[in-house]
């Protein structure tokens, strides 16, 4: 949260700022904005498009990295081994993202779109898309372990990097074909896949322990986290709703322009992101985790890199491809439906409190 606190004292929402209390606002403007801006103004999806360097959209980038740089500039690292030693976390974590994650995706993309091969398809790609980027906000934002969130995503990446390519040839290709399926018969380029954890979160994540590691160094902690990370907080903010406007101004005719098929892809993906994200809560519950850690791993669970989706998809399948359209309609559920899970796990951090006087 920009405004930095994670106490338990009063109610939680009242002591967010108004940049964060008013974020559904916020994010419901930016899209609308975005939106707008694509259907619009002749000529702009076109040029953000060729603003591209190997693939790598640079003010998408930008963006995220505006976004994800304040956050990963409070991670405690000198703490992650306190995260590390956690096996319950790690384990769980592993089994939502590489196990229940892709196969639930799978079965619902199959269950709603029997008769849609090209947005089927874009559906399993963006289950096997795990989050790297905005889920460090939402994880913010609901009062979440920050040092955990880091542990998750960069564990995520590692096997992001490493199984996506054999876990996209089994959803498409070995599971539907022992089923007695249609088969999708594609190869992903692991480099696109490293290329996007190396942009998307080794940037913003170097220069996050970089920030840490000076600014306590040379100022000391109590001045890095009571005068500079205040400072430097809002711009996350800032960062997410720049890359919201962009993300819909890039695909706003592709969205606007077919809202039947967008309503299609909308309900296998509100299924997910409502299934993952409880059955993540209700497992961190259930091995005994802490409020903080739960929550962290509910949204590292339900989240899903759209970016990676996307590039995938596009470069697969061409542009104006049902896949990448697939890919697209991804954030538009998942950014408010995330935000709204935000406000959810506030509502039952106040529970918490209430019961015990203290988030466990």
């Amino acid at each position: 949260m920009s405004t930095g606190s994670t106490t338990a004292a009063g109610p939680v929402v009242a002591r967010l700022s108004t940049l964060d209390r008013l974020l559904p606002v916020w994010i419901l403007a930016a899209m609308a904005t975005g939106l707008l801006l694509g259907r619009l103004v002749p000529g702009l999806a076109p040029a953000l498009d060729a603003l591209a360097v190997d693939g790598v959209s640079l003010p998408i980038a930008l963006g995220l990295l505006i976004m994800m740089y304040p956050v990963l500039a409070k991670v405690r690292y000198d703490r992650l081994d306190t995260v590390t030693g956690d096996r319950r976390l790690l384990v769980s974590s592993l089994a939502l993202n590489w196990v229940l994650g892709p196969a639930l995706m799978f079965a619902l993309a199959w269950l709603m779109l029997p008769d849609l091969p090209e947005y089927r398809t874009g559906l399993i790609i963006v289950g096997l898309a795990r989050c790297i980027a905005m889920v460090v906000i939402w994880n913010d934002l609901a009062c979440g372990d920050r040092e955990a969130a880091a542990v998750l995503v960069a564990l995520n990446s590692v096997f992001q990097v490493v199984a996506f390519g054999a876990l996209g040839w089994f959803y498409l290709v070995a599971l539907p074909g022992w089923l007695g399926l249609p088969v999708t018969d594609v190869a992903f380029s692991t480099w696109d896949v490293a290329k996007s954890v190396l942009v998307f979160l080794g940037v913003p994540l170097l220069a996050g322990y970089l920030t840490r590691r000076v600014g306590e160094r040379t100022r000391g902690r109590d001045w890095y986290e009571r005068t500079l990370i205040p400072r430097i907080g809002p711009f996350a903010l800032h960062g997410l709703l720049f890359t919201i406007v962009l993300l819909f101004a890039l695909q706003g005719e592709a969205i606007t322009g077919r809202p039947l098929d967008v309503a299609r892809i909308a309900l296998p993906l509100l299924a997910y992101f409502a299934l993952m994200w409880a059955g993540s809560y209700a497992l961190g519950r259930a091995v005994g985790l802490g409020y903080a850690r739960t929550t962290t791993l509910a949204f590292t669970a339900a989240g899903n890199n759209f970016e990676l989706a996307i590039a995938v998809a596009v470069g697969t399948f061409g542009v104006t491809s049902g896949q990448a359209l697939a890919g697209v309609v991804g954030p538009l559920i998942e950014v408010p439906v995330l935000v709204g899970l935000v406000h959810v796990s506030l509502w039952l951090r106040r529970r918490l409190v209430t019961r015990t006087g203290a988030p466990s």
